[in-house]
C-alpha cells in the first residue's frame, strides 16, 4: 500500500464540545488538530510519531454544535526524521454540505522506533505549484520560530 500524504476526518460537533459561550471549545479543536496530524504523520512514516511543535493557531470562525467538522491533514515538508503537517479545519451545516474555513496550523512530528529513537521518514517532494508554496510556508515558519526563540533565549 502506498504511503498516504493526506488524512481527512469528518464528524459532528457535539454538545459536550462547547464552552460557556456556546461555541466549540478551542482546546477541543486543538485536540482534533493534533489527532488528525498524528494520523497523517504515522501513516506517512509508518511509525509511532511524537509532536515536536505546533505552529500558531489563529481561530478565524467559531464552530457550532451540530455542524459538520472537517479536518484535512497533509504532509507539506519532510526532513530526515521530521514531518511538517498542515491541518486545515472547516465546518458547516450538514444539510447544505457547504463548509467554511475556521482555522489552520502546522504541526511538526518526528518518527520514532519502539525504543523512542528517532528514525528516518520517507522523503516528500512537492510537485504542484501549490505544494511548493506550502513547503516554502512550512520552511519559513520553522525558520521564524527558531529565530525568535534564539533571539529571546528565555526558556530553559
Amino acid at each position: 500500500m502506498a504511503l498516504g500524504r493526506q488524512v481527512d476526518l469528518r464528524f459532528l460537533a457535539e454538545p459536550m464540545h462547547v464552552n460557556f459561550g456556546g461555541k466549540v471549545h478551542g482546546g477541543i479543536v486543538m485536540k482534533w488538530i493534533d489527532q488528525a496530524a498524528y494520523a497523517c504523520a504515522a501513516g506517512w512514516s509508518r511509525s509511532y510519531c511524537v509532536t515536536v511543535s505546533v505552529g500558531a493557531i489563529k481561530f478565524g470562525h467559531p464552530i457550532l454544535v451540530g455542524q459538520v467538522v472537517e479536518l484535512s491533514a497533509k504532509v507539506i515538508h519532510t526532513g530526515k526524521t521530521s514531518m511538517q503537517i498542515l491541518v486545515t479545519v472547516k465546518a458547516g451545516d450538514p444539510k447544505s454540505g457547504a463548509l467554511g474555513y475556521t482555522n489552520h496550523c502546522i504541526i511538526t512530528f518526528v518518527a520514532t522506533d519502539g525504543q523512542g529513537n528517532l528514525i528516518e521518514v520517507p522523503k516528500w517532494e512537492p510537485k504542484t505549484k501549490k505544494d511548493k508554496i506550502l513547503e516554502q510556508y512550512a520552511l519559513e515558519m520553522k525558520a521564524f520560530s527558531l529565530e525568535i526563540e534564539k533571539k529571546y533565549d528565555i526558556f530553559e
